[in-house]
């Protein structure tokens, strides 16, 4: 790596680890407690870049397969660029957010009735979206935050259907425009 390379990325790294508002704490990593309800390992990271703004960048990951064919395989990634109305970390905040995620989903016996369909279909594809949300954070402790927020917006998902199990076969097709929920979270937060 050449010096001039090794200077910028010197004060590049300088810049965001040393920039903060009045020595508030600028950087934030949570993990959002209802999404482990589906066994999806998750984390987010949260860092304050403008006065009172912060761009949080959180996903999650659930590889897993169960016995008789169930599964709730998805990635999802959700980047949000939030405006706090006290202060970062603290307080009301209003959010701008994506969505991007893939999933493969079937063989689950859910007790609502718009997704009954899984109990014996598997469903896979994917969704891209954009919303708005609204969530409030807490001071639990010196560095420990609590934080709830929730989203709507839009989402397109384009999918194929296919018979229930590993090897099913494709049934159909579908492509869908969304409005409703994009984003809901009740976080675990660590900031420094």
């Amino acid at each position: 790596m050449n010096s001039t390379r090794k200077i910028v990325l010197l004060n590049l790294f300088c810049i965001l680890f040393f920039y903060s508002v009045d020595a508030q704490k600028i950087v934030g990593v949570k993990t959002n407690i209802p999404h482990w309800a589906t066994v999806t390992p998750n984390i987010g990271i949260e860092v304050a870049f403008w006065n009172n703004m912060t761009f949080e960048l959180s996903g999650g990951y659930n590889p897993f397969e169960f016995e008789d064919g169930q599964q709730w395989k998805h990635w999802i990634i959700w980047p949000e660029v939030r405006y706090w109305f006290w202060e970062p970390f603290n307080g009301h905040f209003l959010g701008l957010h994506g969505v991007f995620a893939e999933f493969n989903v079937g063989g689950l016996n859910l007790p609502f009735d718009r997704l009954a369909a899984l109990k014996d279909r598997r469903y896979q594809g994917a969704v891209n979206g954009v919303g708005l949300s609204y969530g409030y954070t807490w001071i639990v402790g010196n560095s420990l935050l609590l934080e709830v927020t929730g989203g709507a917006g839009y989402g397109r998902l384009n999918y194929d259907v296919f018979s229930k199990g590993k090897e099913g076969f494709k049934i159909n097709e579908g492509r869908k425009h969304y409005f409703g929920p994009t984003k809901g979270a009740v976080s675990v937060a660590y900031v420094f």
